[in-house]
């Protein structure tokens, strides 16, 4: 928690997941669903490009999105880049989603995390990112999502070991963490826009970065 204080103090709330409609009603549910496929590998100003080409051609729906063929779904989500791997793996949620629950997304909001989050890992594309970035967003259900900003801040911060895997990291946070979804949400969010502005891959700036010296006086919480 000391270090998501001084994340928040520094960036303020960053309001995620954006979607037109609420994430806990079925559009906006299916559209961060989407988005959080379309969202691998590439950023998300991309993502709302794609996003944007599939409301335009009025196709923001299961069955619409499900019904048409996967080389027109892959030009219109070009923008997101990947596109033929990313339309494969939009048809495999989509054919899922369709067989198995009819389409219904409110059915799919309504799933026990553990069930829902299973189900997800069992499509093909859908990794633990994407499936806990589902859960978390679209459902609202305590899932923490790690990511690579997440391994590298924490990392470095020696806060978790280096060779931690995701399913370590995930359970470092949730069992760290009191059992609140929006603080899951912000906590993910701020951990994105540290790493994107701070904490880099390559030429990180730690004089300047919030969490400079987090390891120097270990607050308790």
């Amino acid at each position: 928690m000391s270090v998501y204080k001084k994340m928040l103090a520094r960036c303020g709330p960053q309001h995620w997941w954006p979607a037109e409609a609420p994430p806990d009603t079925p559009a906006g549910g299916f559209e961060v669903m989407l988005g959080a496929i379309l969202t691998q590998n590439t950023n998300w100003g991309n993502v709302e490009k794609a996003l944007r080409n599939l409301k335009n051609e009025k196709l923001m729906d299961p069955v619409s999105l499900y019904n048409i063929n996967v080389k027109k779904l892959a030009g219109l989500i070009k923008p997101a880049g990947y596109f033929n791997v990313k339309a494969k793996r939009l048809k495999n949620f989509l054919r899922w989603l369709m067989e198995t629950y009819n389409g219904d997304v409110k059915t799919v909001q309504s799933l026990p995390k553990e069930q829902l989050r299973e189900e997800l890992l069992s499509i093909t594309g859908i990794g633990p990112e994407t499936a806990d970035s589902i859960v978390l967003y679209a459902t609202g259900q305590l899932s923490f999502v790690v990511d690579s900003y997440t391994a590298r801040i924490f990392g470095r911060h020696q806060l978790i070991p280096e060779e931690s895997t995701y399913d370590d990291i995930k359970s470092f946070f949730e069992n760290s963490l009191p059992d609140d979804a929006a603080l899951f949400n912000e906590y993910h969010a701020l951990i994105v826009r540290i790493g994107k502005e701070y904490c880099k891959k390559t030429k990180p700036r730690c004089d300047d970065c919030p969490l400079n010296g987090i390891n120097d006086f270990p607050e308790k919480e």
